[in-house]
C-alpha cells in the first residue's frame, strides 16, 4: 500500500505541477530544480525603420505560443494533447527558486539547524514547494521527424508564471557537407524559411531581421537568424524580477532582536 500511494503521488505531481502537498517528505529527485537565472538589464537599443511604425509583437504566436500565456495553457497545448510538438524525453520542464528566495529559505533553514548539504537542500525546496516558490521556469519541445526544438521560458509566480520569452530552431542553417550539392540545398532551405517567416510575421520593422512594439527594449519584440526565432518580452522579465527581489527583502526572517 505504501509503494501504491507514493505512485499516485507522483502521478499527481507530473498532472498538476503547482499543486501543494501537505507533506515535507516529498521526493524531488524526479525533477530538475535550479536557480532562478539573473535578469539581463543590459538591453541593446532598438530603432524602427524609418517611416515604419510598431508592430503588435505580443499578438505573434510560435507553433501557438503567445507572450504572456499561463504555463498551464502551454501545458494542454502540448503536455496534455498530441501536438506538433512533444516534450523532450528528459527533463522537458525545468523547475526553479528565485535566488533571492533561495537565500533567504537557506537561511531559515540553518536557523533550524539544518547544515548538512543534503538535507538543507531538501529543506530549501520542502520550504518553496509548500509557500508557492517554486515554478516551471522552463519547457523543451521536440518535433523529432523535422528536428525542430522550441523552449519556453517562463516567469515565477510572482508574476502568475506566465510566458516572456519562447526560442524556435530547426535544422536549415546546419552544414552537411562541403560540396556544392550541400551549398545549394541549404540555400534554398534558408530562402524557403524566410519566406514562411515574412508571410507569417510580415516584413521586419527594425533593420531587416526584428519585429518590435516600439523603439522601447523593454516592449515585446522578436528577432529571426538563418533557422531560429526569438520572441521575447524583456519588459515582463524585469517585472518579474523586481517583484521577487521586493518581496523576498520585505519577507527575510530575521532573528527577533530587541534593543
Amino acid at each position: 500500500m505504501k509503494k501504491l500511494g507514493l505512485f499516485f503521488l507522483s502521478l499527481i505531481c507530473m498532472i498538476v505541477p503547482h499543486a501543494v502537498f501537505a507533506t515535507d517528505e516529498f521526493d524531488f529527485s524526479e525533477f530538475a530544480i535550479v536557480d532562478g537565472a539573473d535578469a539581463d538589464f543590459l538591453l541593446e537599443s532598438v530603432e524602427l525603420n524609418d517611416e515604419a511604425s510598431g508592430t503588435s509583437v505580443s499578438s505573434f504566436d510560435i507553433a501557438g505560443v503567445m507572450l504572456g500565456m499561463s504555463f498551464e495553457d502551454v501545458q494542454n497545448l502540448f503536455l496534455k494533447t498530441h501536438g506538433l510538438y512533444a516534450p523532450r524525453k528528459s527533463n522537458s520542464v525545468i523547475y526553479a527558486i528565485h535566488k533571492d528566495w533561495k537565500y533567504n529559505l537557506d537561511y531559515e533553514c540553518r536557523q533550524d539547524g539544518i547544515y548538512v548539504p543534503s538535507e538543507l537542500e531538501q529543506c530549501i525546496r520542502t520550504l518553496a514547494k509548500n509557500r508557492g516558490l517554486l515554478y516551471a521556469s522552463e519547457l523543451h519541445l521536440v518535433r523529432e521527424n523535422t528536428g525542430e526544438t522550441m523552449t519556453v521560458y517562463f516567469t515565477s509566480n510572482a508574476t502568475d508564471n506566465v510566458v516572456w520569452r519562447v526560442t524556435y530552431k530547426n535544422d536549415v542553417d546546419e552544414v552537411e557537407g562541403d560540396s556544392e550539392k550541400f551549398a545549394n540545398q541549404r540555400h534554398k532551405k534558408i530562402l524557403a524559411f524566410w519566406q514562411s517567416v515574412l508571410e507569417k510575421y510580415g516584413a521586419p520593422n527594425s533593420g531587416t531581421d526584428k519585429w518590435v512594439s516600439s523603439d522601447n527594449a523593454y516592449d515585446p519584440m522578436m528577432t529571426a537568424y538563418y533557422g531560429a526565432l526569438d520572441l521575447v518580452d524583456n519588459g515582463r522579465r524585469a517585472t518579474d524580477e523586481s517583484k521577487n527581489i521586493q518581496q523576498s527583502r520585505e519577507n527575510f526572517r530575521t532573528k527577533p532582536y530587541a534593543f
